[in-house]
């Protein structure tokens, strides 16, 4: 089974300015398998991209894997925790 919190975040991490920031919560839902990319407030533009561009091209890698039983992944990106419900 392909680890895709490691692939999330060997794409991210050379992106980034603050590459220590990095966290990703997973959730697991009847549906989807969510990962929840949290990242320093000045680095969510870099990892988002000019019109979505970088974002999509990370959910297109991603959404191409299958995780757990065939569930779908979801991709979100957050600033900082502060920002982010737990």
């Amino acid at each position: 089974m392909p680890n895709i919190e490691n692939l999330l975040l060997s794409m991210v991490k050379p992106l980034v300015e603050y590459p220590q920031d990095i966290t990703v919560r997973i959730e697991e839902t009847s549906e989807f398998m969510e990962y929840h990319l949290v990242l320093n407030q000045q680095d969510v533009g870099r990892v988002i991209g000019r019109q979505g561009r970088v974002a999509h091209a990370i959910r297109t890698i991603l959404y191409s894997v299958k995780d757990k039983g065939n569930k779908r992944v979801r991709l979100t990106i957050n600033g900082t925790q502060e920002n982010f419900e737990e």
